[in-house]
């Protein structure tokens, strides 16, 4: 894998209006992807974590939560410490912590298809609508590409990971716009914890990819309106 650090990403810092999270780039306050996400999501994807919350209780969706969201982080550190050349595979490989086994199998089975690497953890903003951080950007499989690392406690199926998509369009319309790039795939690449470790690889490319940019971009729209009327 070559890192060609061919694109100046800025500096950003996060920071909360009114309970959401923004990103603060160049002076400018921008709402995150994530956020705009979790404010126009569906009311059936609203009502299924509810179901979910209230069938195993407050506590343990809690805890659930808060573990996933800890290896979560760790994964992506080590994973961008791998991208950034400040830690071997084979050191990776000689722990036995959990998100250090799931790194290993999402750079052995996925990252090994990078060609090239332009940045990890890269901000991007686009036309003072939204901002986010993706994973990396580069050339995978041959096409320009954002990639977006993510752990999960079950294996995924394609038609549960809509907001994958939605997220990584984002990133990749954002790229486009201000790098002038042409950047045509998203890929979602996905570990499971020990003992099973799965790994998966969900790729989202061509006018399908165009739709959910489009869709993303509604979704902005949304998120405006609801914003001026709160």
């Amino acid at each position: 894998m070559f890192w060609n650090k061919k694109f100046n990403y800025p500096p950003s810092t996060r920071t909360s209006i009114n309970g959401a999270r923004y990103y603060e780039i160049n002076n400018t306050k921008l709402p995150s992807v994530t956020e705009i996400l979790k404010a126009t999501e569906s009311e059936h994807k609203k009502n299924s974590l509810l179901k979910w919350r209230q069938k195993i209780g407050d506590k343990e969706a809690n805890r659930v939560m808060q573990v996933s969201s800890a290896r979560g982080t760790s994964m992506h550190k080590h994973i961008e410490d791998y991208l950034t050349g400040q830690v071997k595979l084979d050191l990776l490989a000689s722990e036995n912590e959990e998100s250090l086994i799931m790194s290993e199998q999402i750079i052995q089975k996925g990252i090994s298809n990078l060609d090239e690497l332009w940045g990890a953890e890269v901000t991007l903003s686009y036309t003072h609508s939204y901002a986010g951080t993706a994973d990396a950007s580069g050339i995978y499989g041959g096409k320009e590409s954002i990639l977006d690392f993510k752990q999960s406690n079950k294996p995924k199926k394609r038609e549960w990971i809509e907001d994958y998509f939605l997220q990584i369009s984002a990133y990749a319309l954002a790229h486009n716009k201000t790098y002038d790039t042409q950047i045509s795939q998203g890929v979602i690449l996905v570990c499971t914890p020990p003992p099973e470790t799965l790994f998966q690889e969900f790729i989202i490319d061509g006018d399908e990819f165009i739709e959910y940019q489009k869709k993303f971009l509604k979704k902005v729209e949304q998120f405006n309106s609801l914003m001026q009327n709160s």
